[in-house]
């Protein structure tokens, strides 16, 4: 059963876990289990995502419960009026605070490549996992970080004795495809567990000392306008049990996450 996180008459919010679908897409026919199927079931109504997290992360995901809240929750969207939060453990130790200002090109998914959005701009050097493609149009992509705590591995990944990782707070301020995670990794501090723009050796250092099979990217919070009361409404998620054992792991507690 979903966590549910908030619901009144006309939203609803769940704590996604990673690896679950938003919904159904043909780059994961095989799959039978989505969060708004799941979702539909549980409460026995339709419902709606206001927006979308990438397969492998967790966190708060919005939904409203019919198409005219649907419709004003984008906007809020479309306007960037809504102030989300995540979680990332990356590679390296970032600068204490920033802002990455990189123009990412649009990544088609596999509906719109079916519709032939984008045809002939397909990237030479295809990398993507979820099996997007780019087209050769950049458009504006903002996202401030915040580091929150490091850690050093005396572990030998790439040339040095020893591997320093760092948990960062993100604010993305659009909504390009993937854009934490491709512009963390334009900063070269990739998200572990990330198999797409992610170090493989790093990946699986994870795995082997912490048991790790996920992206740790979480989406710990929603702060947007209630599109029919008018009134502010925050969402908030902790980290999953498999992010904070992951923290534990690395010397850090969970109240550094919920701060």
């Amino acid at each position: 059963m979903l966590q549910v996180l908030y619901r009144d008459e006309w939203l609803i919010a769940i704590d996604k876990p990673s690896g679950l679908l938003v919904h159904r897409s043909p780059i994961a026919a095989q799959e039978a289990r989505f969060a708004v199927q799941l979702l539909r079931d549980q409460i026995g109504q339709r419902v709606y995502p206001a927006h979308r997290l990438d397969r492998g992360t967790s966190g708060v995901l919005l939904f409203a419960l019919d198409r005219t809240v649907a419709a004003r929750l984008g906007a809020q969207f479309e306007t960037r009026t809504v102030d989300k939060r995540y979680l990332a453990i990356v590679r390296g130790h970032p600068a204490q605070a920033g802002l990455i200002d990189h123009p990412l090109a649009r990544r088609l998914d596999a509906i719109e490549r079916d519709r032939g959005v984008g045809a002939g701009k397909r990237d030479e050097h295809p990398e993507d996992l979820e099996r997007d493609e780019v087209t050769s149009t950049a458009l504006d992509a903002r996202t401030r970080f915040r580091r929150l705590a490091c850690a050093e591995l005396p572990h030998r990944v790439d040339r040095y004795a020893s591997s320093r990782y760092a948990l960062l707070e993100l604010a993305p301020e659009t909504g390009r495809r993937h854009q934490i995670r491709r512009h963390l990794k334009h900063i070269s501090h990739p998200i572990i567990g990330d198999a797409t723009y992610g170090k493989g050796r790093h990946n699986r250092l994870f795995t082997e000392l912490f048991d790790s099979h996920r992206l740790l990217l979480a989406c710990t919070r929603l702060a947007l306008r209630h599109p029919v009361l008018d009134t502010a409404l925050e969402i908030m998620a902790p980290p999953a049990d498999d992010f904070h054992s992951v923290m534990r792991g690395l010397g850090w507690p969970l109240e550094l996450a919920t701060s």
